[in-house]
């Protein structure tokens, strides 16, 4: 509920807007996300690979009156098959983005994504997804949309296989509004 409260502190125009997690889980973030927005005023979309968690996402989305945006919550590898496109192909822009992303996955499909266009910044390690999260939600992001996220405490000082360059680039292209930093 702060994530969503800090991505939308005034409702005033926000309206007809659309709100994605690439590894919503069972959705919590999501749902926090609808309620501050108001669930009317918002189209839910996710991906994740587990098929429990999707369900268990649709289920939430049929509680919380979001019934709308059953058809945009997939089951899929985000990362290797992203799912949300438009009429031409090319991903899909959200308003809002929210995910808890898997922390430190290895072997996430580097080695198939070389020349991928989601690696504005850098490609990400092959032993390490941080960065292909991260980069993906910015790709998906729309002009003026908001990203709140949740990463492992080392995403912010390693320097692993060009992390580091990635972070620094990421930051200079003033994509950095706040972090917040837990123990």
């Amino acid at each position: 509920a702060v994530m969503a409260r800090l991505l939308v502190p005034d409702l005033a125009n926000v309206r007809d807007v659309t709100c994605y997690d690439p590894s919503a889980g069972s959705g919590t973030l999501l749902m926090a996300l609808a309620h501050q927005i108001g669930e009317e005023r918002c189209q839910i979309y996710s991906q994740d690979i587990s098929q429990k968690s999707s369900q268990m996402l649709r289920l939430n989305l049929i509680l919380n009156k979001l019934v709308k945006s059953i058809q945009n919550i997939v089951k899929g590898d985000t990362l290797l098959e992203p799912a949300h496109k438009e009429p031409n192909g090319s991903l899909k822009k959200f308003d809002y983005i929210v995910s808890n992303p898997p922390f430190n996955l290895d072997k996430w499909g580097q080695d198939k994504l070389q020349d991928d266009v989601r690696w504005k910044f850098g490609l990400p390690p092959s032993g390490n997804a941080n960065f292909a999260w991260v980069q993906h939600m910015i790709h998906h992001l729309s002009r003026n949309g908001k990203i709140g996220l949740v990463l492992a405490n080392g995403s912010l000082s390693s320097t692993t296989s060009g992390e580091g360059k990635i972070r620094q680039a990421i930051i200079e292209d003033d994509m950095v509004d706040a972090i917040i930093t837990l123990p």
